[in-house]
């Protein structure tokens, strides 16, 4: 695929999500259909001392009650580590623990029923704080103790290191826990089938993965279990684990009847995924030169209740906690820690924008106590084309962080310029930059396999079919533009089918920035077997040549020294002609590319961004307003420049939200932001107008991994950025996150005070 930025294709969703017509699978109904709704915890920690479901059976209209006694197989979920309960029976670790389920008639009965389930509880200790959480006089909250995962990354020797350093930055980052408030709260419709099995329309990330689940779950083969996981309203990562999926299953098997569930917001915000609250304290040294020579770095992660994919988050975390950059003495260690918080998983940057935050923020300290300009001081230490990557292993060559470092340095000069003509009494702006990678796919060690499906299917259509979910990133203009590219063939011709397990190949998890480069992968692997077969079944059916067919728009066309072009046979002709079309099928089987060196977790395909924020505070309330968010990206080849843009805006308006206000504060194990009326999200009024997005689309001669994926980058190193032109508004440095009025504003007041100091000079 040759680098292109011409490709603007409509989504093929497109028409269907602006008019509102595209049905969600929380929009579904089905005759009979019963409502559920899912007893949560009345406590953060507790012993359950006993569960009394009898009022709530006799509710009217109520089909089924269950507990942990009707899970017939195993009670417990985790994509990694199945360590929290389907419905809990003799203790609750988190507020949103489920303990009972009921099916009924309407939401009215539901809701009743659940009020009338009785629990007597007898509450426990409440683990909140992280830190004590490591304490020996803290309770365990599971068996093996309140630690989760840690990892520790050395090269080098850190301490004599900091010996030689002219400059050195120490300083402790907070990152909060953050909410991905997709639009389609988790929910979906669960049909019981005939033969004993169960269709699920819910939203996932990984129907697969959810079908081997639900399995043990139900004590039911997988093939009787049918994941529909197509379209759905955003994930972001937190869709990636079960969320109402087996209460739905449970209670429709119950019933005999389907069940919906969807989750009002106060229940999304009570029991679904958060990005992890992480303390990082790193401290970095670097010579009179501006050169890195040590990094120390210790990462504390606080994941929640249960464990889901937090030791990945941590592991990911570590991995990039030296980003872009080459030092020669690194001393990484982390730890993941249970609390009775809200379970912390899966979120888009995966651990990567909370230790971002944190080696940008130390570049633009030492870069302040070296005076050397920060972009310099990064050019100086920017990793090259053949540098190892951040764990020591190998990585596929690409000059992408000196690319984007390079592309946003030009971005900040013509914003600085813009800027001197600023003037305004009651406002000051600031101007800030930052880089980042990274890592694409599950990483070394893990299991990430992949693969799609071409065929001509009896309507005379060539069927595209991969195991991934459209969650609102775009993977159906990504499938459309590169099958119809690859193969010569109009949208038109195509159908694609994604998201349903009793359809598609599995495909691998619809996450890590993976989609578009397997895609594209598959592809390689399939279109000269699949166009070889097509040709050859035309020229049987035809009578023509082999060797002057090739494949076209709508069908298959002969190319002569007389004529070119000529039509020969549709694609739909070809179909009801053909005497065997299960011939004409092609699938491949792979796995996501991966570092040769047995690095755990090591990743192998990067992706890179440069970021420049320009800000505008109001001197008079504090208030930090976004007036520039221009990205630089190096991802390979662009597929689609419309979902590309539309990826690094999303990603950068997100990343805006977790710099200025995105927290869901919680105090001894409960949410103090229970709903949107009190969890602030950007609004339209709070982005820029424009945002620039320039991609990088060169690759090294010889790559063969083509486009990257691009669903985090862009909102990775947003904050850093954010941050940095912050203090150079106000000379204040920012090391906790959201950036708060009360800090700006103290700041404001100290920069006034300095300012009154000189004139009284």
């Amino acid at each position: 695929m040759k680098a292109s930025l011409k490709r603007n294709r409509e989504r093929p969703d497109g028409p269907g999500k602006v008019t509102g017509q595209m049905k969600y699978l929380s929009d579904l109904a089905f005759p009979g259909m019963l409502y559920g709704k899912i007893k949560r915890s009345d406590y953060p920690h507790a012993r359950i001392i006993s569960i009394d479901t009898k009022r709530a059976e006799q509710v009217p209209g109520v089909a089924a009650v269950i507990t942990h006694k009707d899970v017939p197989g195993l009670n417990a979920f985790g994509i990694v580590i199945p360590d929290q309960p389907v419905l809990c029976e003799d203790y609750v670790r988190y507020t949103g623990d489920a303990v009972a389920a009921v099916a009924a008639e309407s939401l009215a009965a539901a809701e009743q029923a659940l009020d009338f389930i009785d629990i007597e509880y007898e509450p426990l200790l409440v683990v909140s704080d992280p830190v004590r959480s490591l304490d020996e006089e803290t309770p365990n909250l599971h068996p093996a103790g309140n630690l989760l995962h840690e990892k520790t990354y050395i090269k080098g020797d850190v301490n004599a290191a900091f010996l030689s350093c002219s400059a050195v930055a120490e300083e402790t980052y907070e990152l909060p826990r953050q909410m991905h408030t997709y639009m389609e709260t988790e929910g979906g419709v669960i049909i019981p089938e005939e033969d004993g099995g169960v269709t699920v329309y819910v939203g996932t990330q990984h129907g697969f993965q959810d079908r081997f689940q639900l399995s043990r779950i139900l004590n039911m083969p997988e093939e009787d279990i049918r994941i529909v996981s197509s379209p759905m309203g955003g994930s972001f990562g937190g869709k990636d684990e079960l969320n109402i999926q087996p209460y739905g299953a449970l209670l429709a098997l119950a019933a005999g009847r389907p069940v919906k569930i969807h989750q009002t917001r106060q229940e999304s915000v009570l029991s679904g995924l958060k990005r992890h609250p992480m303390k990082i304290t790193m401290k970095t040294g670097a010579g009179s030169n501006g050169q890195l020579l040590a990094h120390q770095v210790y990462i504390l992660a606080d994941t929640g209740a249960y464990s889901t994919l937090g030791p990945a988050i941590l592991d990911f975390a570590v991995e990039h906690a030296t980003g872009p950059y080459v030092i020669p003495n690194v001393h990484t260690e982390g730890q993941s820690v249970f609390t009775n918080n809200g379970v912390a998983g899966e979120f888009r940057g995966f651990g990567g924008n909370q230790v971002t935050f944190a080696l940008e923020g130390q570049m633009d300290r030492l870069a302040e106590k070296l005076m050397i300009d920060p972009l310099e001081l990064r050019r100086r230490n920017v990793r090259k084309k053949d540098s190892l990557g951040p764990l020591g292993q190998r990585i596929a060559p690409v000059t992408g962080a000196s690319d984007v470092l390079e592309s946003i340095a030009k971005h900040q000069e013509q914003t600085k310029d813009l800027l001197k003509d600023y003037t305004d009494k009651r406002k000051i702006r600031g101007i800030g930059s930052a880089i980042t990678m990274h890592g694409g796919g599950l990483g070394y060690g893990r299991l990430d396999p992949a693969g799609g499906r071409l065929r001509l299917t009896e309507e005379g259509k060539i069927e595209a079919a991969f195991g991934f979910e459209e969650a609102g990133q775009g993977i159906l203009g990504v499938i459309e533009t590169i099958v119809t590219e690859e193969l010569g063939c109009a949208a038109a011709d195509l159908s694609i089918v994604i998201g349903d397990t009793a359809l598609v190949p599995s495909s691998g998890s619809t996450t890590a920035s993976r989609g578009t480069s397997m895609v594209w992968q598959a592809l390689e692997n399939m279109k000269r077997a699949f166009g070889s077969k097509l040709i050859a079944e035309a020229a049987e059916v035809t009578g023509v040549q082999v060797d002057i067919l090739t494949l076209g728009r709508g069908g298959v066309f002969a190319n002569t020294r007389e004529n070119m072009n000529l039509p020969v046979i549709t694609y739909s002709e070809l179909a009801s002609q053909s005497l065997d079309l299960e011939k004409l099928t092609v699938s491949t089987e792979f796995d996501f590319p991966t570092t040769p060196d047995e690095v755990d977790a090591g990743h192998f395909l990067y992706t890179f961004a440069g970021v420049l924020a320009q800000v505008e505070i109001d001197l008079l309330t504090g208030k930090v307003k976004v007036i520039d968010l221009d990205q630089a990206i190096a991802a390979g080849p662009v597929v689609n420049f419309l979902g590309y843009k539309g990826q690094i805006e999303g990603g950068g308006v997100m990343g805006l939200g977790y710099a200025l206000m995105e927290e869901a504060i919680m105090t001894e194990g409960e949410y103090v932001t229970k709903n949107l009326d009190d969890y602030l999200i950007p609004g339209i009024g709070d982005v820029p107008f424009q945002m620039k997005v320039d991609a990088v689309e060169t690759l090294e001669e010889g790559d063969s991994y083509g486009p990257r994926g691009v669903g985090e980058i862009g909102s990775v190193a947003v904050a850093p950025a954010i941050a940095k032109a912050v203090h150079d508004a106000l000379g204040c440095w920012v090391n906790k996150l959201p950036v708060s009025a009360e800090e700006t504003l103290l700041a404001v007041n100290q920069r006034r005070r300095h300012q009154w100091m000189k004139v009284e000079k």
